[in-house]
């Protein structure tokens, strides 16, 4: 009996071993192919950061979705591949945001791809999360690509001039925005371009399209195939549980938050109208999905799983 026992404790279960798969997604999007790419995530309060909610309207939206504070919220990049060019939206944080980011470039390689093969990175907008994952050590991670972003956002985040009126709380996304694009501005590969009404092409496929209000010149890229069409929100959203119901409500993170609130409802009524795919930085990995209509708000269906592809 003794021997009986000692075996049965032997084979007790082993320790949790955490972690997750390898943070990447991929999907075709016409002829294009699309892959989403975690650079992992981080803690917010949405209580604190959301603005123009009414008292406990915060609390009762990320209860009726079952989540809590702080909230686990995503950092998502995107590569598409046109076929002749591989562009690379927005690169996640890398050491700018802690530890629990940075994850981006591993799931790149996981995924099959290698940073030489990036020809193009289009940052919707110079935040931390956004560009830090383009510069490691003061060297390009991308040592063969183009970086682009709206003249406006370039202007802003990249002048000493405005750091310096900006209050303490702020210079840190300057210096960051700075210290990221310098290498690619040192080697002649930082190329700002003029973002116009009716989009500018910067491969065939994909078109920037100015959304101007989370910062001076956020915006939007669009890739399209054929019929099918995804639209790269970059921060026109952060708190789904809250946005999509009432994309009224805005957040402290953005500059000119009375410009952005109408961005933001002005692309969630177009992906719901055309029945496009959205991606988003900060929707839950792997941020894909379209958006149905739902009384004065959105309902947000995710990409259906598939391992057929």
């Amino acid at each position: 009996m003794r021997h009986t026992l000692a075996a049965l404790s032997a084979h007790a279960a082993g320790p949790q071993l955490k972690g997750q798969a390898p943070g990447w997604y991929r999907m075709p999007l016409g002829s294009f192919e699309v892959t989403a790419l975690s650079d992992g995530t981080l803690d917010l309060n949405p209580e604190q950061l959301l603005q123009g909610a009414q008292p406990g309207q915060v609390a009762r939206a990320l209860q009726h979705r079952y989540l809590g504070v702080p909230l686990e919220t995503s950092v998502n990049g995107y590569l598409v591949n046109t076929g002749t060019k591989l562009v690379l939206i927005d690169t996640g944080a890398a050491s700018l945001f802690g530890p629990t980011l940075g994850r981006l470039l591993a799931n790149l390689k996981a995924s099959g791809y290698s940073p030489e093969q990036v020809d193009e990175i289009y940052i919707t907008h110079l935040h931390g999360d956004h560009i830090g994952g383009a510069t490691a050590e003061g060297k390009t991670v991308f040592p063969n690509a183009v970086l682009r972003v709206d003249q406006r956002d370039a202007d802003f985040w990249l002048s000493e001039a405005e750091m310096a009126k900006a209050p303490d709380s702020a210079k840190g996304f300057f210096m960051g925005a700075m210290v990221s694009v310098k290498p690619y501005k040192d080697a002649g590969r930082f190329k700002p371009f003029t973002g116009a009404k009716d989009g500018v092409e910067l491969v065939p496929g994909v078109k920037a399209f100015p959304t101007y209000g989370h910062t001076p010149g956020h915006s939007v890229y669009v890739a399209q195939s054929g019929a099918q069409k995804m639209v790269f929100w970059g921060d026109l959203m952060h708190v789904a549980a809250v946005q999509f119901p009432d994309p009224s409500i805005t957040i402290a993170f953005d500059s000119d938050p009375k410009a952005a609130a109408p961005q933001r409802q002005a692309a969630y009524a177009a992906a719901a109208t055309e029945g496009h795919y959205a991606a988003a930085t900060h929707l839950a990995f792997p941020g894909i999905g379209k958006l149905r209509a739902d009384g004065k708000g959105y309902e947000w269906i995710p990409v259906n799983y598939s391992a057929n592809r």
